[in-house]
């Protein structure tokens, strides 16, 4: 019984010594993207490398590119051992701080900081459907979970594959699992008129905020299926 109290008081020790940064401190979180919602990390840990003692002051949702298996140490609190896998998406509410070492794979992701966490929180905002999986013209949708009156979900479009339209949609942030060659807004065919329609296209891990969110729906109008993470935020 020593060692595993021995090490528990190291580690306690240690952290005590480690001084804390803020998240836009530590060197491994890359701000990639920032708005009055949203601050977005990239965020990239060698193997057998650890990040600095790092607040996180808001709750956020993060999104895994590859799988690794990691010790979170949060200040005060013993470590836990964590397996995460690709395309894993999960929400951590705030505040706190924490050390991650990682251990023999990368651990990449996307963290999403919600900087209007409390306000989404009081939102009387209502979604239709908050899990499950649906199947869409040439594709799928699967709702993760709703946090912060924010809705995550994974799609997978086919070449041609549709997105519908969701009704009162505000913003979107999109997050792209595989390289995507082109999503367009609208129905497909659609004659595009209005100048304020968007495309995407980007490789793994790239984001975009989409202003409009989903109201005119989406389609891949690319040549390979597209997999993507969507945060849907009430209007």
């Amino acid at each position: 019984m020593r060692r595993p109290i021995l090490f528990l008081l190291l580690t306690t020790i240690l952290a005590a010594q480690t001084p804390e940064v803020e998240i836009t401190a530590e060197p491994h979180h890359h701000l990639v993207f920032a708005n009055d919602q949203v601050r977005v990390f990239s965020v990239d840990v060698a193997p057998h490398t650890d990040t600095l003692l790092h607040w996180h002051r808001h709750d956020y949702i993060y999104v895994m590119l590859g799988a690794c298996e990691v010790s979170n140490e949060v200040a005060g609190k013993p470590p836990v051992a964590i397996k995460l896998h690709d395309a894993q998406a999960g929400f951590t509410p705030g505040p706190f701080a924490h050390i991650v070492r990682n251990q023999d794979q990368p651990f990449r992701n996307l963290t999403i900081e919600l900087l209007q966490d409390e306000k989404l929180r009081q939102s009387s905002h209502e979604w239709d459907e908050t899990r499950g999986l649906e199947i869409l013209p040439g594709g799928t949708q699967e709702i993760l979970f709703v946090k912060d009156n924010i809705r995550v979900s994974e799609f997978e479009l086919q070449p041609g594959g549709v997105m519908p339209p969701v009704e009162h949609a505000g913003p979107m942030l999109l997050i792209a699992l595989t390289d995507i060659g082109r999503l367009s807004e609208g129905p497909k065919n659609h004659a595009r008129m209005a100048i304020d329609q968007q495309d995407f296209a980007g490789r793994v891990g790239d984001t975009v905020w989409l202003r409009l969110g989903s109201r005119n729906g989406w389609f891949n109008a690319g040549n390979s299926p597209a997999k993507f993470v969507t945060l849907e935020f009430p209007q």
